[in-house]
């Protein structure tokens, strides 16, 4: 799959490519001519690759910098104006969204209405293949109203390719219908794609994924008994196991292993990202584009499975020892004191960055350092060091962890705690390298309602996913307040405890409005029949 992105170089692009900004990105069909495109299986191929381009990959963790474990290191940053709740519907973040969601929509149902003809021109392009490439774009199209509805609520549910007059007229879906095509889309293209693929292949839609994403999209819409049963079904395959080492699992060495079921696939000098510039300490030469909060080190547990305020042996004046190991595995942990060191970077500098330190980390120097005191290590690999603008690493979407904390929340929220939850559970705690307490039978609902939630917080934290956690919890409200807390400290030299508050981003979350993404203001200007979301 690494290869075939830059197929699109070839033809995609002149496909796919947007033409007028808004109106759900409606193309001209005179721009490609069906005579001269699909000809071959070839031209087939090639088209449902272009579609790939649009999902997602390192940018993802902009959703964590909306949520409760992380900010961005700019108080001008979008993502910052919407922590502090200055948002409005002219904003181009929210265009972006919108605009992508139903370019890749588009590009999929362009697609599926054309790829039937290729099959009368060339033999070669077999019923199976066909269906295979029918059920990618069928994933993908997917794949875009999850996000789309998860960001914007009703949004319009488009199966055709539409002309600027069509998608002038067009109304919002009700978001139930809209989960249930996604429902009914998933049941339907599992069985078209197959269990795995070899070489250049390798990062396609499988049989897998179009189950894990059905669960997710279940849960995230709270359909708890269809969200049980998707998850179940992946388990049952029994072809995805949890990776033995979290510490190696966002390395290079471990890509492609049998925890990754969908990923974006990037390649040094080939498909690569500036992710370690971007992300990394500046210690390390990185551009600390994302800082963790205190609120995500604090909630890792110590190794006896209790939370640092319940845990009597955890000692505040030492506060990363003997904590879930999960924590160094996700951040760079600060100095804590000249006896307490933090975590010595790649080049073997100490990562110090408490006030007066005068290293290349301290806080509240400039833009370009932590504003939290805590960095991510999670996907910051060491062969990055000396070329940071040319990450490979893949990005992983959708992994076999999420989907075992999905079934024990789906089944959490039925009430339903039988020994399959508890064991899906201790499977994630219990990896190799983590091995925590397991959790025992019994627990009331309350209970391992607050624990799943837990769990999915540190086992999934910088991938993406809390953004949208917190939102269809309904906790965003709570979450998302005041000034961003960082971390605890001592000064070289000094004895008392100090905390670090950055306060270059006070959050402010309205429940009656932020709930939901407005729709672009250009989108309701354009099309009289939608209406704005509430209070924007």
């Amino acid at each position: 799959m690494r290869t075939t992105y830059f197929l699109i170089l070839i033809c995609g692009i002149s496909l796919m490519a947007g033409c007028k900004r808004g109106l759900l990105d409606t193309y001209p069909k005179d721009k490609l001519s069906s005579a001269t495109f699909w000809a071959n299986r070839e031209d087939a191929v090639n088209a449902v690759n272009a579609i790939y381009r649009f999902l997602p990959g390192t940018g993802e963790l902009n959703w964590d910098m909306l949520s409760d474990i992380a900010t961005t290191n700019s108080n001008a940053a979008t993502t910052s104006n919407i922590e502090k709740g200055t948002t409005h519907a002219n904003m181009d973040f929210f265009q972006d969204l919108w605009n992508t969601g139903y370019k890749a929509i588009r590009a999929s149902n362009y697609f599926l209405e054309n790829i039937d003809q290729v099959q009368e021109r060339d033999a070669s392009l077999t019923d199976e293949l066909r269906d295979r490439l029918k059920g990618e774009a069928r994933f993908l199209r997917a794949y875009f109203y999850v996000r789309l509805v998860m960001l914007f609520g009703d949004v319009p549910l488009v199966t055709r390719t539409l002309n600027i007059e069509e998608a002038a007229v067009l109304e919002r879906t009700p978001a139930a219908q809209v989960w249930d095509f996604v429902d009914e889309e998933l049941t339907a293209i599992a069985d078209m794609l197959p269990p795995s693929y070899t070489g250049n292949d390798i990062g396609r839609v499988t049989e897998g994924a179009a189950m894990a994403l059905q669960a997710r999209a279940m849960l995230y819409a709270g359909r708890w008994q269809r969200a049980a049963d998707a998850a179940k079904a992946v388990i049952d395959l029994n072809r995805y196991h949890i990776y033995p080492e979290f510490s190696k699992l966002f390395t290079y060495g471990a890509e492609n292993n049998t925890e990754v079921i969908f990923d974006r696939q990037y390649a040094k000098d080939i498909a690569s990202t500036e992710f370690f510039y971007s992300f990394g300490p500046r210690g390390m030469n990185g551009d600390v584009g994302l800082c963790p909060t205190r609120t995500l080190a604090d909630a890792f547990e110590t190794i006896n499975g209790l939370s640092i305020h319940d845990d009597p042996a955890f000692n505040p004046e030492n506060p990363y020892a003997n904590r879930d190991p999960r924590l160094r595995y996700t951040l760079f942990i600060p100095a804590f004191s000249d006896a307490v060191p933090g975590d010595v970077l790649f080049n073997n500098r100490a990562y110090d960055p408490r006030p007066g330190s005068g290293t290349a980390d301290e806080v509240e120097v400039d833009y370009r350092r932590t504003k939290t005191g805590y960095g991510m290590k999670k996907y910051i690999n060491v062969e990055d060091l000396n070329d940071p603008r040319n990450s490979g690493t893949n990005f992983i979407l959708i992994r076999y962890a999420d989907v075992l904390l999905a079934y024990v929340e789906a089944k959490t929220e039925l009430n339903q705690l039988d020994n399959t939850v508890f064991t899906a559970l201790n499977e994630v705690r219990q990896r190799q390298d983590v091995n925590l307490p397991p959790v025992l039978a019994p627990k009331t609902q309350p209970q391992m309602r607050e624990i799943v939630r837990h769990e999915r917080m540190v086992e999934l934290a910088l991938e993406g996913l809390r953004f949208f956690d917190i939102r269809r919890w309904k906790t965003a409200e709570d979450l998302m307040q005041g000034p961003i807390p960082g971390m605890t400290y001592i000064r070289q030299g000094q004895t008392e405890v100090d905390t670090l508050v950055y306060t270059g981003v006070v959050r402010f979350f309205d429940e009656e409005r932020d709930y939901l993404f407005p729709i672009p203001q250009q989108e309701v200007l354009l099309n009289d029949n939608f209406d704005q979301n509430p209070n924007f």
